[in-house]
């Protein structure tokens, strides 16, 4: 991984940092490294990793996103899209892009993911009905959604856990 001033360590998983490097360059190479954890053909095996990612890509923005984790039939990784910005508490997502999407990528199944600004990860009530809507798309073409996971500054919350799915 090369980014400005960093470059990979001699021990795997290591960097060296070059040179001085603003907050903004640290999240920023942050972001890049959770991508790349989350590139094409790699399983996902553990939930924790896979939440601390997502954070990593979502906690900051102060606006809803909505993305989709879009994996084939042994949930590794297609890829991941980041579908569309809402405002501070609320995104309205189309069943109907859903879908395309994961039509594009020939998805087997999807993890659906987005962000609470706020910071608290709890599902709201839009949240539960959002995810029987897309679910119910999905399950008509034949992709299996695996979770909804809730991002946050305080946490993730996998509503497949919680039994909200």
């Amino acid at each position: 991984m090369k980014y400005h001033n960093l470059t990979t360590g001699d021990t795997t998983g290591t960097y060296v940092i070059q040179s001085p490097v603003t907050e903004a360059d640290i999240l920023q190479m942050a972001r890049q490294l959770a991508m790349s954890r989350l590139s094409k053909g790699r399983a996902l095996t553990e939930p924790k990793q896979v939440f601390s990612l997502l954070q990593t890509l979502l906690q900051y923005h102060d606006y809803e996103v909505f993305a989709l984790l879009l994996l084939d039939s042994k949930h590794r990784v297609i890829g991941f899209r980041e579908l569309l910005k809402g405002t501070l508490d609320g995104a309205s997502v189309n069943p109907r892009e859903v879908v395309k999407i994961a039509l594009e990528h020939n998805a087997a199944a999807v993890i659906l993911v987005h962000n609470h600004a706020s910071g608290d990860p709890a599902p709201r009530q839009a949240d539960r009905t959002l995810t029987t809507m897309l679910k119910n798309a999905l399950n008509i073409i034949g992709t299996q959604t695996l979770d909804h996971i809730v991002v946050a500054s305080e946490g993730c919350i996998s509503m497949a856990e919680r039994s909200d799915f």
